[in-house]
């Protein structure tokens, strides 16, 4: 019942945060009047709303996430709780690319969108959550994980325990650390030079050949 973001108030809502481009392939579609109900006892209400398909190892559809918006597509839509998940979320995730020995994952989507804006083909995935991401899954062919941390106590046990599980499983994992609170705050405030500058830092040295970018190349707006 969703269609492509393109032209959408979904697009108009990222492009508020600071992103604008998004692959044609990635799982991001946009409702015009998808269902919200605040609770049991309150009637079902209808608001324009950001889809993001949650998916397995396997790519198999496990659940969605939904980010209700404000109609003028500037925020979110003024609810008790715009953002909810529903579906098989435990170990899974949004998935940005098909990931194979590098990968990056993180909490938020608009995270991991800020992320892509300067490293496009470096496969992520978005765990919508502290505790999801502290029980993501991760490919059996992995060999290096880089985890976008959110500054927060939730965040800081959230990557202590994926990276502690990925040493475990062989994998090596990096902490990526945002300036402010996360990279989606990054990127709003010091742009995307700001932003390229601070995660080049962070990256090991053949990642930064292989997947930082100078140019958004080959992406286009679109879902």
């Amino acid at each position: 019942m969703s269609r492509p973001i393109t032209g959408t108030l979904a697009q108009a809502y990222l492009h508020s945060r600071g992103i604008t481009t998004v692959a044609h392939d990635d799982p991001l579609r946009f409702h015009p009047r998808c269902y919200y109900r605040p609770d049991e006892d309150s009637p079902t209400e209808t608001w324009p709303a950001l889809i993001a398909a949650v998916t397995d190892l396997g790519g198999t559809v496990t659940g969605a996430h939904r980010t209700w918006l404000d109609p003028s597509g500037r925020d979110k839509a003024p609810i008790a709780s715009p953002r909810r998940a529903m579906g098989h979320l435990l170990g899974h995730g949004v998935r940005f690319g098909v990931a194979r020995d590098v990968m990056a994952a993180g909490e938020g989507i608009e995270t991991m969108l800020s992320l892509r804006m300067i490293l496009p083909t470096l496969p992520m995935v978005a765990a919508l959550s502290a505790n999801h991401l502290a029980a993501l899954l991760l490919p059996p062919t992995l060999r290096r994980l880089y985890v976008a941390r959110d500054i927060d106590p939730a965040g800081d046990t959230a990557t202590a325990s994926l990276c502690t599980r990925a040493e475990a499983a062989g994998i090596e994992p990096f902490v990526l650390s945002p300036c402010l609170d996360d990279f989606n705050d990054d990127l709003q405030y010091w742009g995307i030079e700001g932003l390229r500058a601070s995660v080049r830092r962070q990256l090991a040295p053949p990642d930064v050949a292989c997947f930082l970018a100078l140019v958004r190349e080959g992406m286009s707006t679109g879902a």
